[in-house]
């Protein structure tokens, strides 16, 4: 039996057009018109500090940056509906390339019409290399100049990702934005380990852009180097060298202290094109989304927000609250007063201690979804600061109320 997605989705189509794959022939995919290319365009740039309003366009949306983009590891955002994210606002999300390629498989994604298909989102995407995944999941792993072996940590199996290889994945899944296949080491690692890491990431990322040959997506380069300064700008020459669409800054929020993250992306964006967007990987945490735009970031992801509300913890404007304590067994207020989610607007701490204490998933869904509203509300308020020229007052605005 066919697939057939709600036609107040988009507009009815019973094929898929040059941007995908042929899917298999009983789906029928309604998607909506689209822009057919993809740009950045910087619109203001902030009288205070490098922060920046921008436009990302992609062959599916368009996208007000700075952005959150929430992380869809398997095809999904934990505990949320793609209706729940587009309620809230959000045009851009994440899916990761090991994952995917572990479990249903590329041809499974490819046949259902890619990841927009696959998923019934029909909002931009990017998928990450699966660079990340393969250093820190899998127990055993063997770096040479082809390529990374290691084995599945799902069931042991044997794979090997080269650039090639991740190309040819990315591409199939299908996302607007593709990251090429890069090294990451964690934090501290020595300098000539750092060094050698970011010179195969380096060459690896000329690879992966001579194998990438799927017109409706772009590929973004990655700077690597730990928290070395003369690595990172060097990193960031030779992929600006490229002529990449635009840049992400890896390696970071792998456990070095937030101040070294922070000087990190002080000598490293001005590295990197003004026209170009600039996509700090993993990270999300309001404080580190405050510090990154004001450095010039205009792209963040992490799995932050969810995986601590799948733990009952929330993201308020007082700070974080922990909805399992027992102090709030008898408190009847909303999660958060300020706030205009569904979740504050009809449930109590209360309530939402008892889901959790019962193991009841609703907890986890109506936690998941004020957090990444908040996350929303919180990029938006950080972009009126950047229209307004107010950024700083804001920050501090928020700061006197929000416990770190």
């Amino acid at each position: 039996m066919g697939v057939e997605r709600k036609k107040d989705r988009g507009v009815g189509v019973n094929h898929l057009s040059s941007r995908f794959r042929i899917p298999h022939p009983d789906i029928i995919i309604f998607a909506k018109e689209v822009p057919m290319d993809f740009s950045f365009e910087v619109i203001k740039q902030s009288s205070e500090n490098r922060g920046r309003l921008g436009r990302l366009t992609t062959f599916h949306s368009q996208i007000e940056t700075p952005v959150f983009m929430p992380v869809g590891t398997q095809g999904t955002v934990k505990a949320m509906t793609v209706d729940d994210l587009e309620q809230i606002g959000f045009k851009l999300i994440l899916g990761n390339t090991y994952h995917l390629y572990l479990r249903p498989g590329v041809d499974i994604v490819e046949t259902a019409g890619g990841l927009h298909g696959f998923c019934n989102w029909r909002e931009s995407m990017l998928t990450d290399s699966g660079g990340f995944q393969v250093f820190s999941l899998s127990k055993l792993n063997k770096v040479t100049e082809e390529g990374v072996e290691f084995r599945s940590h799902l069931d042991g199996s044997p794979h090997l990702f080269t650039p090639e290889k991740v190309m040819e994945i990315e591409m199939g899944l299908g996302a607007d934005i593709a990251m090429v296949f890069d090294i990451c080491l964690p934090y501290p690692s020595p300098y000539q380990t750092a060094k050698e890491a970011m010179e195969r990431t380096n060459r690896w990322a000329e690879r992966c852009l001579k194998a990438h040959s799927r017109p409706d997506q772009v590929l973004f380069g990655i700077v690597q180097g730990v928290t070395y300064r003369d690595l990172r700008e060097e990193s960031a020459r030779v992929l600006r060298s490229l002529g990449f669409p635009g840049y992400a800054i890896g390696g970071l929020s792998v456990g070095e202290p937030k101040p070294i993250m922070y000087e990190v992306l002080d000598y490293t964006v001005p590295n990197l094109p003004e026209d170009k967007p600039r996509y700090l990987m993993g990270v999300g945490s309001p404080d580190t989304l405050w510090e990154g735009v004001e450095r010039g970031i205009d792209m963040f992801d992490c799995v932050f927000p969810t995986r601590i509300a799948r733990n009952g913890t929330a993201l308020t404007s007082t700070g974080r609250v922990i909805v399992r304590d027992a102090k709030y067994a008898r408190d009847f207020a909303p999660l958060d007063p300020n706030c205009a989610c569904k979740t504050c607007t009809s449930y109590t701490r209360a309530y939402l201690r008892h889901l959790f204490k019962a193991g009841e998933i609703l907890g986890a869904h109506l936690v998941t979804y004020h957090n990444l509203f908040f996350l929303y509300r919180l990029m938006e308020e950080i972009k009126e600061g950047i229209k307004n020229g107010d950024y700083q007052e804001r920050k501090r605005e928020f700061f006197s109320k929000y416990n770190r």
